[in-house]
């Protein structure tokens, strides 16, 4: 009598093992994005909390976090800064193309605002 064995065959191995890759790589390329665009949403948090009274201070202190932070993909002059009452609001809107391989891309579209 045998015995029937169980397990993965070498060709399903194979395939799991690409999907794997697969992920991985993609994880890859997007986390670093996602990471800049959190860093990015904690400096206006930051910025509106600290109480920066004018466009100008808030562009000011936003440009001193960004560059400790190494946020590249959002400038001060991308900062839209309104007053709603007399608390500062600071928002902010991109799109980051990453290229995946040769003639296909993602695009992640970010927005976020210092109210979130």
């Amino acid at each position: 009598m045998r015995k029937q064995q169980y397990g993965v065959s070498i060709m399903g191995l194979l395939f799991i093992l690409v999907i794997v890759i697969v992920v991985a790589l993609f994880g890859m390329k997007v986390i670093p994005s996602v990471l800049e665009y959190r860093s990015a949403k904690a400096a206006i948090q930051a910025v509106a909390r600290s109480g920066a009274s004018t466009p100008a201070d808030a562009r000011r202190a936003f440009e001193n976090r960004a560059t400790i932070d190494n946020i590249s993909s959002v400038r001060p002059q991308d900062l839209e800064i309104t007053r709603e009452g007399n608390q500062v609001v600071i928002g902010f809107a991109y799109r980051k193309e990453i290229p995946l391989f040769t003639g296909v891309g993602l695009y992640l579209d970010f927005a976020a605002n210092s109210r979130e």
